[in-house]
């Protein structure tokens, strides 16, 4: 701005001619003022600003329109291949769907629910588990017993269409144990899942046995590994659900093969070179993705549904896919 106020001045001056009267004293002006021709420097500057103000707010137009509209309805699918050092041969190969992190919403997470289950049956697995948060926990105000029953009726009557040869187990997040848990967990069987709170079940193939287990939620203080795993023999491998992948740090010291957990997000919103805005109490040091934490293998889920903001960026809804190998992965 500066050069273009200074061509203004000049211009001016230049084209100002004064011309004097042969009166008594007086004179008369005649100064005629003609438009600046255009400094290039200043309308550069001018359109490069404008411009680069348009693609900001286009940018973000995009950003906002892509972590409300799209990212969140289109589930990503995620392969894994775990080794377990005490996998039997017999269910080497065994796959399993993990869903994580559903809060039901008819607006927001349905539709990647549905996305979900479809995806998940077109994979033909052997097992599908459930690792918690079917319903939501509100902000502010309360809710009633009515409300939370008809939150996960709506949500399993979704996810009712899932199919697994070998069954549909889930485990409760910390969200259904704060609202009512044991109307979420009647509302999951009904629907035909097995919830596992505090308890395990044997998988038997060729006369072998793998446990799947399942705790109920951390954060409620709920959950009891002792009990859990009463009963179970110390040499036959045991897959956990846990809703907060932090507790592995405690699992570990149980044998226990395989951990599965959500309720990080993932952060939801993760930007480049910063990772994720926000992550809850318990999901801070193994957010997401495969860990190894001594001898146990965790896996962390991203989660399908969305709380407080239903956007998700740089951060799409999981489905996964996990191929149990017996043995020690290669190299």
């Amino acid at each position: 701005m500066k050069n273009g106020l200074s061509g203004f001045a000049v211009g001016g001056l230049r084209f100002c001619r004064r011309r004097h009267s042969l009166g008594i004293g007086l004179h008369s002006t005649n100064c005629r003022t003609e438009a600046p021709s255009p400094d290039p420097v200043t309308d550069f500057s001018i359109s490069r600003r404008r411009f680069l103000g348009a693609f900001t707010a286009a940018g973000s137009l995009a950003i906002s329109g892509d972590a409300i509209l799209l990212e969140p309805n289109h589930p990503r699918l995620v392969r894994q291949e775990i080794f377990l050092r005490r996998l039997p041969a017999g269910f080497d190969a065994m796959t399993i769907v993990q869903l994580s992190d559903f809060h039901y919403d008819p607006y927001f997470s349905r539709q990647p629910i549905e996305a979900a289950v479809r995806m998940s049956n077109e994979l033909s697995p052997d097992l599908a588990v459930l690792t918690g948060d079917f319903v939501t926990m509100p902000v502010v105000g309360g809710i009633t017993a009515r409300n939370v029953a008809q939150q996960a009726a709506s949500c399993a009557q979704v996810l009712r269409g899932l199919q697994a040869r070998n069954g549909i187990f889930a485990a409760l997040g910390n969200h259904d144990e704060f609202m009512d848990a044991r109307s979420v967990s009647g509302t999951l069987s009904e629907a035909g899942f097995q919830v596992l709170s505090n308890t395990a079940v044997a998988l038997e193939r060729d006369g072998q046995r793998l446990w799947l287990a399942g705790v109920r939620d951390v954060l409620r203080g709920k959950a009891d590994l002792g009990l859990t795993l009463r009963g179970v023999p110390a040499e036959e491998p045991v897959v956990l659900l846990a809703h907060e992948p932090d507790f592995a740090d405690t699992v570990v010291r149980y044998p226990v093969d395989l951990q599965l957990s959500g309720h990080s997000h993932g952060g939801q919103v993760c930007l480049p070179l910063v990772g994720p805005l926000y992550l809850p109490k318990m999901a801070e040091k193994y957010p997401s993705g495969l860990w190894q934490i001594g001898p146990l293998v965790l896996y962390t889920n991203v989660g399908i549904g969305t709380i407080r903001i239903p956007a998700r960026w740089n951060c799409p809804p999981e489905v996964t896919l996990i191929t149990l190998r017996a043995g020690v992965r290669p190299g």
